[in-house]
Formats: C-alpha cells, sequence, structure tokens
C-alpha cells in the first residue's frame, strides 16, 4: 500500500520522514523476537488478539487526528472485511504459530520475499509485465530461502524435510501476504491509508475474538510477566499502531520506492536482535542465503514504483 509524494519536503521534514522510516523498519524487524518472547508465556492467538487490542487504539488516534476518519459505504465493508481475514486473521495466525517453532531470523529472511510473490500474482493475475531479470530474482529469492531453511543442508530437502515446521508456515504467509496486497490496492483510491487500515485492523481483530474467548486466552493473560507484557505491548502499540502511522507518514513526504527501499534492513534487524536478545546463532548460511534472497527481492523490485508495507 502505497502513496506517492506529489513535492519534494523540506530539509527537516525530509530528515523527520527519514527517521519515521528507520523507527518503523526497526520495530518491524525486532517483532519477530517480541513474538517468540511472548510465545514463551502464552498461545499464538492470546498474543495476536492482545496486540491488535492495543495497537487499534493508537491507530485511531492517528486516523482521528489527521481527519481520516470517515464511514466507508456499505459495499466496501464487505472487502474490508474480507481484507481483515486475509491480512490479519489469517495473516497473524500462519506468522504468530510458525514463529513457535521457526526461528525469528529465518522468518524474517522467508517474508522478505513477499515482493517476489506481488510480482508472480501481478503477472499471473494483473498480467502485468515480468520481465527477465525479474525471472532471475525470483529464481535467486528462492535459492536464498531454501539455503536459509535448511541452515545449508540442502540434500535434507531430498529426504522430504523443509527446515522447521514453522518455516512452512511462514512460507505461506508471504503469498498470503501478496493476495491481501494485490486485492486491496484498488481501495487506496477511494480511502486514505490510514482509514483502510483501521478498518482492516477491526474486522482482523474482531474475527479472532470468539476463538479468544473459547480457548485459553484470559487464563494466559493472567499468567504473563513483565517480560510478556512488555512483548505484546511492544508488538501492539509499537509494531501495529506507532509504526503503521510513522510509514505512512514517510510514504507522504519521500517516493515511494525511497521507503520502499528502507525494508531491506528489515531481515538484518531482525536478525541482529534475535542473536542479541534470543541467543539465534548468525551463521554463514543465513548472512549468504539472506544476500541472495535480497538480491533476488532487489531484481524483481527493480523496475516498479510502489513500496509495499509489512504486515507488522
Amino acid at each position: 500500500m502505497t502513496a506517492d509524494s506529489t513535492a519534494a519536503p523540506p530539509a527537516g521534514g525530509r530528515t523527520a520522514a527519514l527517521l519515521k522510516v528507520t523507527v518503523a523498519v526497526v520495530a518491524w524487524g525486532a517483532s519477530f523476537i517480541a513474538t517468540k518472547v511472548a510465545l514463551r508465556e502464552a498461545a499464538p492467538l492470546t498474543v495476536v488478539w492482545t496486540r491488535f487490542l492495543l495497537g487499534l487504539p493508537v491507530l485511531a488516534t492517528a486516523v482521528l487526528l489527521r481527519r481520516e476518519w470517515g464511514l466507508v459505504p456499505k459495499r466496501d465493508l464487505g472487502w474490508f472485511a474480507l481484507f481483515g481475514f486475509i491480512g490479519i486473521t489469517f495473516h497473524q495466525w500462519l506468522q504468530s504459530n510458525g514463529l513457535v517453532t521457526a526461528q525469528a531470523s529465518t522468518t524474517a529472511w522467508i517474508v522478505a520475499t513477499t515482493p517476489v510473490f506481488i510480482a508472480l500474482l501481478s503477472y499471473f493475475v494483473l498480467r502485468e509485465r515480468l520481465r527477465a531479470v525479474g525471472l532471475l530474482g525470483i529464481g535467486l529469492a528462492a535459492a536464498g530461502v531454501l539455503l536459509v531453511v535448511t541452515h545449508g543442508d540442502l540434500a535434507s530437502l531430498a529426504r522430504g524435510r523443509f527446515g522447521e515446521p514453522g518455516d512452512v508456515l511462514v512460507l505461506l504467509s508471504a503469498p498470503n501476504w501478496a493476495v491481501f496486497s494485490i486485492i486491496s490496492r484498488r481501495m487506496l483510491g477511494a480511502h486514505p491509508a490510514g482509514r483502510m487500515m483501521l478498518y482492516v485492523m477491526v474486522f482482523g481483530w474482531a474475527f479472532t475474538t470468539p476463538a479468544f474467548l473459547a480457548g485459553p486466552g484470559v487464563r494466559d493473560l493472567a499468567g504473563l510477566s513483565p517480560a510478556g507484557w512488555t512483548s505484546i505491548a511492544f508488538l501492539g502499540v509499537v509494531c501495529s499502531g506507532v509504526a503503521y502511522v510513522f510509514w505512512y507518514d514517510a510514504l507522504k513526504a519521500l517516493p515511494a520506492p525511497q521507503v520502499g527501499a528502507f525494508l531491506y534492513l528489515e531481515p538484518l534487524v531482525a536478525a541482529a536482535v534475535a542473536w542479541a536478545v534470543l541467543g539465534e546463532p548468525v551463521g554463514w548460511t543465513s548472512l549468504l542465503g539472506g544476500g541472495v534472497i535480497l538480491l533476488g527481492v532487489w531484481l524483481v523490485s527493480r523496475p516498479s514504483a510502489p513500496a509495499p508495507t509489512r504486515p507488522r
């Protein structure tokens, strides 16, 4: 989801925009680690439901202050409900359950391939052009993912093993977010990005509520330690609230490709924080595979201007 800048911002505004997009990307990179920490004490659904319960007021306040709030036509509510299910309910279910067994750093590298799936869907569904260099990029990104999830043991693929069980769920989340990005694109022409994202989050959070109430959610919350609450609060207030606001602020002040380029930092941040907080090793296969993934994504994304948001 994007919003292109129509005029160059003043120097001070440009600096502020660069700082905001940096904060957003660092927060999203650290979100994988915060999720891992929270999952030590609570079920995935509990983490997701509470995260968005805390994040929604932040996003709603920003929408109101920017005068982006407004009722939407009934015909659009059905679309927003669909977006909420795909982009919040199902997407977060995939990633949170995947992170139970997947490493945080591996997850970040896999999620970084989302632009590749957006390009593939745009080609097959929207009939958009895919150049030869894009095909090369897709191949490189795929090779990088295999190298990362197998930790260099590519022979394990022949034995039917694709990394950890959670790696499969995380990998499915990338094309799922690509589907969300493609089908929600047309709504951005009719609604401000903040308003649309608020409706999407409300629906997505609402869809998780019945399962939360029927499951161990209340008991999980009662037993959370300060570390668990801090992790979930960071996910909700910072990652699902402040980071989205900062991201859209940056998109209004800077060219979309420039803002989108910052997303290349996200898996690097995740790997560094995972090493520092979780003790996840940073081996040569992770760095090499991650580098190949980023090169592939860069080749795929280079011809186009849109800067996709992150599902954080």
